[in-house]
């Protein structure tokens, strides 16, 4: 067969599937696609990257993981272990760890992964947040973002629990306490979860349904939506010279991006693997198998749900009976705070919109100094979700400090709600002040360290001028005005009234964008006075 009847075959092999399926036309619209170039936008790789990690571990691990919670008694190559009764899912899971040759190895990347990967959504997520990448046209991608986040962690949860060993088992109990408390329909969700009393015989074959087929199904669904807008919205990119609201700065997906990509792909998955090589996690066989009248020391959940376990803990056991009913506020009350504060930081970006009833795209992206409350907000939003972590767990602080277990639980209650002020304040101030030295740098130039002395006999330093692209980059933000509060009378003295939501906006937005808001930046015609001379 020569060369260009193998062409002329191939050709028409590429014109019939083209035909049918639209592929060319596809690639050509797409594989040149423009992608920017900063370090930042990696954070989001990383969390497509962990993700296909956990699928390929977790597909391998259902190969050998049987989640059933019948008794047998383990008769493997775990010493300590021989003759003690445990459920199927305990043992298949020491097993993997023991039996099956590189077991553990996956075992331990599936698990570093999911850690790996709700860490890079948080910071992700963060990341989005500062910048201002969630504005219009991507409120509905950042609703995506978030849900993967909190899927994620739920996912998170339920895996750990599957291998139904003392640690995991105190997770399950905890889990069972909180739905206890919800009033009227807690015994009937715990007895639906459970299929009885608790431990019953259902919850890790339920767990492990809702593991590997329902919650990564649909994260999956919201992650190709997800790309499918980053695709179809374009990239954000920071500003810079050549940088406008429509255009994109950068290298094609194909080949450079690709290439890029995958090799970034082979060194997280290898990091991840390094992690996994040096560094136990969860060793379940050091716990032991799932007693319901045992609790293992030191019992602490995966870092992501600790900010649920401290509420619980530092939350006063408060109760209220009602006709023979006890309502348990101490548990209740954080069942609803923890969907409330994530549920904040998910509807912030509907709020800002609203404050500044911006309709524009926004396709270039805040430095997070020029937007201080938005700034402060996410910090002291941060600072709840630390606090609370540190609450959960108070008596690792209190054994490992020499600290009063109770001493601790006071001072986290104090800091939920002291913390995030003194944050918010402390983080507003900081952006001012950059904004500030921003400022002055546009304006007096960057300091040389030069001192000169004038004719009259004063000393000076001697300031060097900004390259445009720096110039650029401090002077390229846009800056609102804060809506006026609405006349309460109009022009002939007729009292008017304005609506509430109308002047609760106005009031938002001079506090957002008013004189303690931000820093006017320097205009054109102060930068020309200065830098001709005609300054001071």
């Amino acid at each position: 067969m020569t060369r260009n009847q193998d062409r002329g075959r191939g050709q028409r092999a590429a014109d019939w599937a083209d035909g049918r399926l639209g592929i060319y036309t596809l690639a050509r619209a797409n594989l040149r696609k423009i992608f920017p170039d900063h370090w930042s936008f990696m954070l989001g790789e990383i969390c497509l990257y962990t993700f296909v990690i956990i699928i390929l571990t977790g597909v391998w691990l259902t190969l050998f993981f049987k989640p059933s919670m019948a008794e047998v008694v383990y008769n493997g190559s775990y010493v300590p272990l021989k003759g003690v009764p445990m459920s199927q899912a305990y043992a298949s899971t020491v097993d993997i760890g023991f039996e099956v040759r590189g077991g553990l190895l996956i075992r331990q990347i599936h698990h570093w992964a999911a850690v790996v990967f709700i860490a890079a959504m948080f910071v992700h997520m963060m990341r989005v947040f500062f910048t201002g990448a969630f504005r219009k046209p991507r409120e509905i991608n950042w609703l995506f973002g978030f849900l993967l986040l909190f899927l994620g962690m739920l996912d998170g949860f339920f895996g750990y629990s599957l291998p139904d060993d003392l640690l995991s088992g105190t997770g399950i109990r905890f889990i069972e306490g909180v739905l206890l408390a919800v009033p009227l329909v807690g015994t009937y969700l715990q007895m639906f979860l459970f299929g009885g009393e608790f431990p019953g015989h259902d919850i890790v074959p339920r767990f492990f349904t809702i593991h590997v087929l329902l919650i990564p199904g649909i994260m999956l669904g919201l992650l190709v939506a997800h790309l499918i807008l980053v695709f179809h919205h374009k990239h954000t990119q920071w500003a810079g010279p050549g940088r406008t609201e429509k255009n994109v700065v950068g290298m094609p997906l194909m080949p450079v991006y690709a290439a890029k990509a995958g090799g970034f792909f082979f060194l997280v998955f290898g990091i991840i693997a390094l992690m996994s090589a040096v560094a136990t996690i969860n060793p379940i066989w050091a716990y032991g198998p799932y007693r319901p009248d045992q609790v293992s020391t030191d019992a602490q959940p995966d870092w992501y749900m600790g900010f649920a376990e401290g509420l619980i803990r530092v939350m006063p056991g408060w109760e209220i009976g009602l006709r023979g009913h006890t309502l348990n506020l101490g548990v209740l009350i954080p069942f609803t705070l923890f969907p409330v504060v994530l549920g904040a930081i998910a509807g912030y970006p509907f709020i800002e919109g609203w404050v500044t009833n911006d309709r524009r795209e926004h396709h270039l992206l805040d430095r997070p100094r020029n937007a201080p409350v938005r700034t402060a907000l996410g910090a002291a939003w941060i600072s709840v979700y630390l606090v609370m972590l540190a609450g959960g767990g108070n008596d690792l602080f209190a054994t490992h400090l020499h600290l009063s277990l109770n001493t601790i639980t006071y001072a986290v209650r104090a800091g939920f709600f002291v913390l995030p002020v003194v944050t918010f304040v402390v983080t507003k101030r900081w952006c001012l002040g950059l904004q500030r030295r921003d400022r002055e740098k546009v304006l007096h130039g960057r300091e040389t360290g030069v001192i000169k002395r004038l004719p009259h006999g004063e000393f000076i330093e001697v300031h060097a001028g900004l390259d445009p692209a720096e110039l650029h980059q401090l002077t390229a933000h846009k800056q609102h005005r804060p809506i006026p509060l609405p006349a309460r009378t109009d022009g002939n003295g007729v009292a008017r009234k304005a609506g509430a939501l109308t002047r609760t906006r106005a009031r938002l937005s001079r506090g957002f964008y008013g004189e303690g808001g931000q820093v006017p930046k320097p205009t054109a015609e102060e930068h020309h006075e200065l830098t001709s001379g005609h300054g001071h």
